[in-house]
């Protein structure tokens, strides 16, 4: 079965798997387990941050950032069909208290919407913004790479406004690789950054935040609120390391091999745009005289291939290091041959 359901379902490789048995490992409460402390210490500068909290997902990344950036009743500015808004259980009005303003359309928006759409502190009525929330890579975008330039117009603007800033970067790795940009470049413009460890690196678990030092003791205490404080966490720590070692590099495979299923699909009726095709996810949706997203996986995953839908009429594939361009070839002419067969 080729899966494409997601980044999250590889396997730990050999050597992942190495590295996690020989981890140094101590007590990440007491702060002395010496491959998380390695790991935070790394990501943060990466990123170009003070400090970095390592927790157990991408959810609970955005979930800590929200209690360090803002209070329960706040009002928070998000792109279209952002993640934190769709794809976490409604947490983030269960845990912040937090309601979200969309701004923009498809994921993107610019500094002129912030300032439009954001809500004054202390009004009698309205809730007040406090916080703009990036997503890039755009996961129900189909992958593009947020405007870098946009985001640092927005970060002025943030600031100007007296506004927090977060950037949920669960694939900023496929973002930085994509745009040929660092990911300190990429960050820059955001107080809070959160990237994934569990989707194109290949981890088994793990997410971490980062931001300004003063800021981490609300992101540690929110992270035990949410039960999200470990022990041993080191064996995970490592796969860590050795993905940013051995990994990051791969995501370029990655990407071109999403595009060779894009370029498949865009062959067929299927709506799709190629220009949103900038990493690793591929997003196409079927119009009315075709098959509905259930059915198309249904004739994908009878034929080997496995995707995800994403909606009533949407479908997602979504490319990974434990598959090859030969297996995404495959994948691609699979997914067209469903559509066609409906057409």
């Amino acid at each position: 079965m080729i899966d494409l359901r997601s980044d999250t379902v590889t396997r730990p490789t050999p050597g992942m798997r190495a590295a996690m048995a020989n981890a140094e490992v101590g007590d990440d409460q007491y702060g002395d387990d010496p491959s998380v402390n390695a790991l935070q210490e790394r990501v943060a500068a990466l990123l170009g941050k003070e400090a970095a909290l390592f927790v157990p997902s991408g959810t609970m990344a955005n979930q800590v950032a929200l209690k360090m950036l803002t209070r329960p009743g706040d009002d928070v500015l998000v792109g279209d069909e952002a993640h934190i808004v769709w794809h976490e259980a409604g947490a983030s009005a269960a845990n912040a208290g937090v309601q979200f303003t969309v701004i923009g359309q498809g994921g993107r928006f610019t500094a002129a919407d912030v300032r439009a759409r954001a809500k004054p502190r202390g009004h009698v009525v309205q809730p007040g913004t406090t916080l703009v929330c990036v997503e890039s890579t755009h996961n129900r975008g189909g992958g593009f790479v947020f405007d870098p330039v946009e985001a640092v117009a927005i970060g002025q603007a943030a600031r100007e406004l007296g506004l927090g800033t977060y950037l949920d970067g669960a694939r900023l790795f496929n973002a930085a690789v994509a745009s040929g940009r660092s990911l300190a470049e990429l960050a820059a413009p955001f107080d809070v950054v959160g990237v994934a460890l569990s989707k194109g690196l290949g981890c088994p678990v793990g997410s971490l935040v980062a931001g300004p030092r003063a800021l981490m003791p609300l992101a540690m205490q929110a992270r035990r609120r949410y039960g999200g404080a470990m022990r041993q966490s080191g064996i995970l720590a490592a796969a860590g390391l050795y993905a940013l070692d051995h990994h990051y590099d791969l995501l370029a495979e990655d990407h071109a091999n999403a595009a060779l299923i894009a370029q498949a699909v865009a062959q067929t009726p299927a709506a799709i745009a190629l220009d949103d095709v900038q990493s690793n996810i591929v997003i196409f949706h079927l119009p009315a005289s075709l098959p509905n997203a259930a059915t198309l996986v249904a004739r994908a995953h009878a034929a080997g291939v496995w995707v995800q839908a994403f909606g009533p009429r949407t479908v997602r594939a979504t490319t990974h290091l434990d598959l090859s361009a030969a297996d995404c070839a495959t994948a691609g002419r699979v997914l067209a041959a469903a559509v066609l067969a409906g057409a």
